[in-house]
């Protein structure tokens, strides 16, 4: 096992490089145990565990399990490692959640219990903003405040319209496929509205919006389908842009826009009572 800020190291370099990864943590130990509280491990999103340590197979498939459903949908997870008798004498079965605790049996001889903490590391959200209206500078300006990485697809002699970007792209050639979520809004208005609109339709993306009105959408659409763009690909278009708040300025739109992101980014982990005090 490297030192400690060996590990620090990869967990910065991941972070930095928008990588998902898991940081497993011991927390508690009871009796005999090859890992101690305190002890720390770097678990990729294929399961391998780069760094740290904690402890043999008797945790490992528990801990590993733990970390690919951390992974998937971003939640942590507190582990409790126990063997047979312990759980029995608890009235627990391996897989169980109780109050918080996902209960799992430790096979080894050992019979120790290990209480791990799985915390997951995923990508900041990204946002990319198709155009440089004064509403795309806007977003581009406001969205990190709210954690998002911007990567700014625009021409090039337009790029300097935007005082800064995690990325820049020179016209609308997005990746196709992206880690984590990411959003896209198109604020072209006017200025290359049809091959920015066919870009986004075209990447993954967990919410793609375009500012503008429902009419000049709906003639964009039948542009687009007449050059062969699938009609469903519209099903998932926001259009216009942003949450109704009467809003009138660049920045007011751009607010209105992040506001709905903002919806999207947390509609999966609100409990129902939650949702319906908002």
């Amino acid at each position: 096992m490297r030192p400690r800020s060996d590990t620090l190291d990869l967990i910065a370099d991941l972070k930095a490089r928008n990588e998902p990864f898991v940081l497993a943590t011991v927390v508690r130990t009871v009796s005999v145990t090859a890992a101690k509280a305190g002890a720390k491990a770097v678990i990729r999103s294929d399961g391998t565990i780069t760094e740290g340590w904690i402890g043999g197979g008797c945790a490992r498939a528990a801990v590993l399990k733990a970390a690919r459903e951390a992974i998937a949908d971003g939640e942590p997870r507190l582990i409790s490692i126990q063997p047979k008798d312990l759980l029995d004498e608890q009235g627990l079965k391996p897989g169980e959640v109780r109050e918080g605790v996902r209960f799992a049996r430790n096979m080894c001889p050992s019979r120790g219990t290990m209480d791990v903490f799985v915390e997951p590391m995923l990508p900041s959200p990204a946002l990319a903003v198709f155009g440089a209206s004064p509403v795309a500078v806007a977003l581009a300006e406001l969205a990190p405040r709210f954690g998002l990485r911007v990567t700014v697809c625009a021409p090039a002699e337009d790029q300097g319209v935007f005082a800064e970007a995690a990325q820049r792209i020179e016209g609308y050639a997005l990746d196709v496929e992206s880690e984590g979520q990411r959003f896209v809004v198109v604020s072209t208005q006017g200025r290359g509205d049809e091959a920015a609109l066919r870009a986004a339709l075209s990447v993954r993306a967990d919410h793609v919006a375009f500012v503008g009105s429902r009419r000049k959408v709906a003639s964009l659409r039948a542009h687009l389908i007449e050059g062969g763009v699938a009609p469903e690909c519209f099903d998932r278009l926001k259009a216009p842009a942003g949450l109704d708040i009467g809003a009138v300025t660049p920045d007011e739109i751009a607010l209105s826009i992040l506001a709905e992101i903002l919806a999207v980014r947390r509609r999966d982990h609100r409990t129902p009572s939650e949702a319906a005090s908002h």
